[in-house]
């Protein structure tokens, strides 16, 4: 938009010659072109990419060659005064098929594109056109007045759509129950989970005595209160030791930040670690296959190939190196823990790769039935390396493994609800519906 703001006023003092005209033409189409051959789901997005087609269209803008067989055109004519009425168009009609699951399908997508170009033509010709031409009986004074009422009548009603998250009561009862379990996370996450700007407050949950030591990164926060209730007294409280984004390894580092708060984190509650009760179990809880194999849902896949965090030096790519000096990281961590108390660590939480909530609720909508689920082996692949350091954990320094599936898994799967309601929040953070389920398995901890 700033570019084509930058176009605008100052074309006209830089208007090139023919064949300099011609040149930018070309090589402005050439851009776009490219962008559209080379770019896909996976390119990250904000990035530098998006230069290509921005300086394309601006290469063809300053080229202004209004009789070029690429832009001179009837059909690119026609395109280009209904161009912004069409882009307002594609957006819901895009968002459509992926409520219908129809985005994959070429006919419903190309129905769509013919749809987009008929509805933008319409609202060019019967609302563009005919608010401009009406505006223009108006002074300047009066346009900018009604310009911001119909503003303010549609961001006033919006805006109340978006504080209260919706309008409630415009489904059914069971489909909003559907969408609900994504908000039914821990209600004191924000305020308890550390991140990169804000250290760890480290809350408690309980009563007055230390019960339990809870490390990790969200998937610990997610679980957090079922640790809770696991406690053996009203008396005892969970220490939370949590941090966003951050595996449960000294010195480890993130290839995004030098700002080094992982890494100070770990040696921070460390050194508080020996200074309390010895008595006291610790529970180590991570989505440590993310750390290992890069992120599985299907819009993180350009994540994968170079991974992001690191002990010694970054690393290009997942190397056998890149695995032991990880794995090596977890055991020698949870040894340390482990020389001054009891240290559980939980075993992976299925990770589901697609929002349960979202795509549980909107088959609802549509009438349908739909769960989320994926199957016990592709579990055990996804996990196998992780697996592997926390056996050599449990072996070398006697670290019990708690294991999540019997609590979560049946037959060959993994479910992503319970009788229909979502036990997630998102694709692999349980909610407290579904953390609920694992309180079993935590009171092993106090046996």
């Amino acid at each position: 938009m700033l570019a084509g703001s930058l176009v605008y006023f100052y074309a006209n003092q830089l208007r090139p010659a023919q064949g300099i005209a011609r040149t930018l033409e070309i090589f402005g189409f050439t851009l776009i072109l490219a962008s559209i051959l080379l770019f896909d789901g996976n390119t990250p997005w904000p990035g530098w990419q998006a230069m290509m087609p921005v300086l394309g269209t601006v290469m063809v803008l300053l080229a202004s060659r209004s009789n070029s067989f690429l832009t001179g055109t009837i059909i690119a004519q026609w395109l280009g005064k209904a161009s912004y009425s069409i882009y307002l168009w594609h957006w819901p009609l895009s968002v459509g098929l992926i409520y219908l699951e129809l985005h994959g399908d070429w006919f419903a997508t190309l129905m769509s594109l013919m749809l987009t170009l008929l509805l933008g033509w319409v609202s060019w010709r019967f609302v563009e056109q005919s608010i401009q031409r009406g505006l223009m009986s108006f002074r300047s004074s009066q346009q900018i007045i009604l310009t911001g009422l119909l503003v303010l009548l549609i961001a006033i009603p919006a805006l109340a759509v978006r504080i209260n998250d919706g309008v409630e009561g415009r489904f059914k009862q069971e489909i909003e129950a559907i969408f609900a379990e994504a908000q039914n996370a821990n209600p004191r996450r924000s305020e308890c989970i550390g991140s990169v700007s804000t250290p760890t407050p480290g809350c408690t949950y309980g009563g007055d005595s230390l019960g339990v030591i809870v490390i990790g990164d969200s998937h610990a926060q997610s679980v957090i209160r079922s640790v809770e209730n696991a406690l053996p007294s009203k008396e005892l409280h969970v220490l939370d030791w949590t941090i966003s984004s951050c595996p449960t390894i000294f010195g480890i580092k993130h290839t995004g930040r030098d700002d080094g708060s992982c890494e100070d984190f770990f040696k921070k509650v460390y050194a508080e670690s020996l200074q309390l009760d010895r008595e006291i179990p610790m529970l180590i809880v991570n989505r440590i296959s993310s750390y290992f194999e890069g992120p599985n849902e299907p819009d993180r896949a350009h994540e994968v190939p170079t991974p992001k965090r690191y002990i010694s030096n970054p690393y290009q790519y997942r190397s056998e190196s890149f695995y032991r000096e990880m794995q090596q990281g977890i055991i020698d961590t949870a040894c340390a823990f482990s020389e001054h108390r009891d240290v559980f660590m939980l075993r992976p939480i299925p990770e589901l790769k697609l929002n349960v909530p979202r795509v549980m609720g909107r088959a609802a909508l549509l009438g349908r039935e739909t769960r989320v689920w994926i199957s016990l082996e592709e579990y055990e692949q996804r996990h196998l390396v992780a697996w592997k350091a926390q056996d050599r954990a449990a072996e070398e320094c006697g670290i019990t493994m708690l294991d999540p599936r019997p609590y979560l898994c049946g037959d060959d799967r993994c479910w992503g609800d319970i009788n229909g309601i979502p036990v997630y929040t998102d694709d692999d953070h349980l909610s407290e519906r579904g953390g609920q389920l694992l309180t079993p398995l935590f009171r092993k901890m106090f046996e």
